[in-house]
């Protein structure tokens, strides 16, 4: 009998995954923990190991198909169970709409020819045709013998192209209605091909991170405050210790690390801040797991920094400069994404200098560190003088947190700040 394996949770908060690649065919043989396919989420790009050795039998989605966390995505025949993996079965097109569709995967070791694979289709790709009244037969499959995916399909809907069914009912309904209606201005009507815009498919990322924010601000009443810090003793700092920094740990000294320690310090300070909600119930943690927001050109991840509260600024700095690496080149694990107690937010590095960020639920709350900018400032005896200034925004889950704690936490930031210097500073 074959044993089913399904989609992992690859993160926390994580619902569903999108297969971009299969790392095995029907008919492989594959060793526990060998890798089996690569899929993406909103947080993170992952491989998926095997649980068990022994046969491929069927594969049970396509690539680019989006499988929600626990569903089947394969099947396999165990080495202990000693047999071979069974011909997977697809279903030709006119069974499938009779019975609802199977997931399709290829006979192990059966040659195909063109017109076997096109008339063979994945549950994904026949619900899309039919949400969209598309024909399969009229649509020109790019992947293996010819078979259509789920991007063929996407491609077809983007174009603008119906199949002719559709295009029938739409012209008898225009037909009936000629005289009811007056027809709109034709600047209103924008098609795909006027060349005013384009239509871009919502990748699998892009999905994820689109449901997650909306969710996010569904479950979590968000309410937002600011706050300004003076971080000129700061940056003189900084600007003294950064070439040594760099020649004794081959990295550059940011001003991320010191806002990281800063909050690290704060949420030591109130615990009530370091939590999430539970429904009837609030979870207050005892260390600082900090989630980190990295960004790549298409992606957002938000990987831990474990113990926070144990490292120092240098500490703080290495543990940054080897997630961020881990993201650019692909390497994060599913471990370094979850755990996280508060979430910081880097968002003065694009130069924004106030931003209301989203909750990364079921956390408390997010601070958004904006661009460090000179401005003339009052200072005592109502003297006016250019000093290095940063906003703090943060957002709260007001569930958990009320104004007064809020503040104090956002203060007490403030302070560390505005107090870093020669004197209170140790890397």
């Amino acid at each position: 009998m074959a044993t089913e394996i399904t989609m992992p949770q690859l993160g926390e908060s994580v619902t569903e995954g999108t297969i971009t690649r299969w790392l095995v065919k029907p008919g492989d043989y594959v060793n526990k923990y060998d890798p089996i396919a690569e899929v993406m989420t909103d947080k993170v790009n992952a491989e998926v190991p095997s649980s068990y050795a022994g046969t491929v039998e069927a594969l049970k989605a396509e690539e680019d198909d989006t499988v929600a966390v626990g569903d089947i995505i394969m099947t396999m025949i165990l080495e202990s169970e000693g047999s071979e993996a069974e011909e997977a079965q697809t279903v030709p097109l006119d069974q499938a709409e009779k019975t609802g569709g199977q997931t399709g995967g290829e006979t192990a070791g059966e040659p195909t020819d063109t017109h076997s694979e096109k008339t063979r289709y994945s549950p994904a790709v026949l619900k899309l045709a039919q949400e969209h009244s598309l024909n399969l037969a009229d649509i020109s499959g790019s992947g293996r013998g010819g078979r259509i995916t789920r991007k063929d399909v996407q491609s077809v809907i983007a174009g603008g192209h119906k199949s002719s069914g559709a295009e029938t009912k739409q012209k008898n309904a225009a037909v009936n209605n000629e005289h009811a209606f007056a027809a709109e201005p034709a600047e209103t009507s924008v098609s795909s091909d006027s060349g005013r815009y384009e239509e871009i498919p919502v990748s699998g990322v892009r999905k994820a991170i689109a449901d997650n924010m909306v969710q996010a601000k569904h479950d979590a009443p968000h309410a937002w405050m600011m706050i300004e810090a003076d971080v000129t003793d700061l940056v003189r700092y900084r600007e003294k210790m950064k070439a040594d920094f760099f020649e004794k740990e081959g990295i550059k000294l940011t001003f991320l690390p010191f806002f990281m320690k800063a909050v690290v310090e704060a949420l030591k300070a109130y615990p009530e801040v370091n939590a999430r909600w539970g429904g009837d119930r609030i979870y207050r943690y005892k260390d600082v797991h900090l989630s980190m927001a990295v960004a790549t050109e298409n992606e957002l991840f938000v990987p831990v920094i474990k113990n926070a509260e144990e490292k120092s600024v240098r500490g703080l700095a290495r543990a940054m400069n080897r997630l961020t690496a881990d993201v650019q080149h692909n390497r994060l694990k599913q471990e370094d994404m979850q755990g996280g107690t508060f979430t910081l937010n880097n968002t003065g590095s694009f130069g924004s200098v106030q931003s209301q960020p989203i909750i990364n639920t079921p956390q408390a709350a997010i601070l958004s560190v904006e661009s460090i900018v000179k401005r003339p400032v009052v200072m005592d005896e109502d003297a006016i003088a250019v000093r290095h200034m940063v906003n703090l925004c943060m957002s709260l889950d007001h569930r958990v947190l009320d104004g007064l704690i809020s503040g104090k936490f956002m203060n007490h930031i403030k302070q560390t700040l505005e107090n870093m210097n020669d004197d209170t500073l140790s890397l």
